[in-house]
């Protein structure tokens, strides 16, 4: 069931933020099996809030069901939105980030509430076309309205592909922050024969830049490793190969935990340069603050059915990049996200085991069915 769900989305080109109709086809399966649902659309995202039961508590899974764009098509050894099974793996765009996923889920809802139609509180999931994208008319509208509507998310489960090399070896419980910037650097255009009558932005900044990538930033603590600077795009020039540019751009992004928050990083990078003597300017963004769930009802439910289904206990990481439960914890939700390994996503011939999906749709309907058929500390 879950494999032919998963590739039923991954046909669909939600090229983000375009969702394609999936969650149209997950909103019919849902309502079917006695699900509410509601669609949400904010601007060009489509969100998808669907429910079972009522009240507190209220346990949500989240998930996306946009995807990044495929790369070259000719590198595929398959059409990336045409599902193909080889050697027990299903190839897709989408297929581990996060489509797959997201068919556990929708399969292992309709198990939970078809074999407990009168559980305690209610089992939700939330979906958006705007994860992979600017990820501002998204998760974090839906869970403004939420909010203002007086909805409390108690537990969030994500499940974006958390494992490294082994279906559940890893669950993160938490996130790093997220803080990029585009830094402007002002020089003299000129001609490349006459340098003393120009000032090369790109050999000022130079020395700046190999600072800004070797400073340490921060140790990291017991939940987060150290903060990191990478830049990810540097451009200037004309197109000509004899003009000297008169101006520098550069793309950059910091990865940090709790040990600095986003005006020392700022104030930091303004000292240094200041002091190599650059006319610049930085346009900051906005940023994604890390977060952090401890030991409480999610967190043990997830690590005892991993344990169960998988033999193993999993480590808790912070580590890798963002994810929309960034929105959901500053509520007041424990979130952990748990899902396939991550060792294709984003890449050509992204692909997933089809063993792995299915004990993922056990797990997920196992954790519900801790959260929602007991009584536990919420």
């Amino acid at each position: 069931m879950t494999l032919n769900l998963a590739k039923e989305l991954i046909r669909r080109r939600s090229l983000t933020p375009d969702d394609a109709g999936c969650q149209q086809l997950i909103a019919r399966r849902l309502e079917q099996a006695g699900f509410r649902e509601r669609h949400l659309r904010f601007g060009s995202v489509d969100n998808l809030w669907i429910t079972h039961g009522n009240g507190a508590p209220v346990f949500a899974f989240l998930g996306h069901t946009d995807v990044v764009p495929t790369g070259p098509v000719q590198a595929w050894q398959s059409d990336p939105f045409e599902p193909v099974l080889r050697d027990g793996l299903l190839y897709g765009r989408g297929a581990a980030d996060m489509k797959g996923s997201v068919a556990a889920m929708v399969v292992a809802m309709e198990k939970f509430a078809a074999a407990h139609p009168e559980h305690r509180g209610t089992l939700a999931l939330l979906l958006t076309s705007d994860e992979e994208g600017d990820a501002v008319d998204g998760t974090r509208r839906v869970v403004e309205q939420l909010t203002a509507e007086g909805v409390k998310i108690d537990w969030c489960l994500v499940g974006e592909p958390s494992s490294h090399e082994i279906l559940g070896d890893t669950v993160k419980n938490g996130r790093r922050g997220s803080l990029t910037g585009t830094l402007i650097v002002e020089g003299v255009q000129g001609h490349v024969a006459y340098p003393q009558l120009a000032d090369n932005p790109v050999h000022r900044s130079a020395p700046a830049l190999a600072e800004l990538c070797a400073i340490t930033w921060d140790q990291g603590n017991e939940h987060y490793p150290p903060t990191g600077f990478q830049i990810s795009n540097i451009h200037a020039g004309t197109g000509a190969d004899n003009v000297i540019p008169g101006m520098l751009e550069v793309l950059f992004n910091f990865r940090f935990s709790t040990a600095l928050t986003p005006e020392q990083i700022q104030k930091r990078m303004d000292t240094v340069l200041t002091r190599h003597n650059l006319r610049y300017r930085i346009r900051w963004g906005p940023a994604n603050m890390p977060f952090l769930t401890r030991a409480g009802a999610l967190l043990e439910a997830v690590q005892e059915t991993v344990a169960a289904e998988c033999g193993r206990r999993p480590q808790l990481s912070t580590a890798g990049g963002t994810s929309d439960g960034r929105f959901i914890a500053p509520t007041g939700a424990e979130v952990v996200e748990l899902g396939p390994v991550n060792r294709t996503i984003h890449k050509v011939d992204e692909c997933v085991s089809v063993a792995d999906l299915e004990t993922l749709t056990r797990m997920y309907e196992k954790i519900a069915g801790r959260l929602l058929t007991r009584t536990v500390e919420s």
